[in-house]
């Protein structure tokens, strides 16, 4: 058997970026005045309408930009961030085509286990060290024995699709996933839990890991619009 990796994180890179702050206001003004504004350094005025587009939830402006990034997660994470098909595309590495990588998630220490809440309303809260202990041990060997089984049916002829049927959600995969600003804030406003937040989100804590280095980038990519969705209690319009 080949020896497996261990991952206790998730990844996220731009690869590509079109657009900015102005893109916004340049599709807001040609709506009503037909202007073609200049994509140059935004005054008060243009920040001002940011902020009211951002208000009033008028939406449209906030979609004339895009942003592609590269993420590597577990499959369990993928298959919750497939539930945003608005205004999001994706391409998804294929167990079909490939072999997968021996690549899996075990969370850290840090990663909060017990749920004190509901099912409804998760709250979640640290656990011992031997629940700890208990989750990367039992996951560590869960994933040796299906990566063994999976081997097993790929040396035996056993095609690409049907072999992965051996394998965890907690193996990671990898995708493209392209958003325009007012697909990542309505993303955002589902996947990270802010106490300053309107409607407060519980994620799961691994995509929202995702969300998190999406929302890193996405600030600096988009800083005047990003202010206004954080002014505005994170409600995307």
């Amino acid at each position: 058997m080949s020896k497996i990796q261990i991952f206790d994180d998730v990844e996220v890179k731009l690869v590509q970026q079109m657009g900015s702050d102005a893109s916004v206001v340049q599709a807001a003004r040609v709506s009503v005045t037909g202007e073609n504004v200049p994509d140059v350094l935004l005054n008060n005025r243009d920040m001002g309408l940011i902020n009211y587009l951002m208000r009033e939830l008028h939406g449209t402006p906030f979609e004339s930009n895009a942003m592609t990034f590269y993420i590597k997660a577990p499959i369990v994470v993928a298959r919750e961030f497939m539930r945003h098909r608005i205004g999001v595309s994706v391409n998804e590495m294929s167990g079909r085509y490939t072999v997968l990588p021996g690549e899996f998630y075990i969370p850290d220490a840090d990663r909060k286990l017990i749920n004190i809440g509901t099912s409804a309303k998760p709250e979640f809260a640290l656990g011992d060290s031997t629940q700890v202990e208990a989750v990367q041990l039992v996951l560590e060997d869960s994933y040796k024995n299906s990566w063994r089984a999976y081997e097993y049916l790929l040396e035996q002829g056993i095609a690409n699709e049907v072999a992965r049927l051996a394998l965890p959600v907690g193996i990671m995969t990898q995708w493209y996933a392209t958003f325009n600003a007012r697909s990542m804030m309505h993303f955002l406003s589902l996947r990270t839990q802010v106490p300053t937040a309107k409607h407060i989100s519980r994620p799961q804590r691994e995509i929202e890991m995702v969300a998190e280095k999406l929302e890193a980038e996405f600030g600096k990519q988009f800083p005047e619009v990003y202010a206004a969705y954080q002014r505005n209690g994170r409600v995307a319009p």
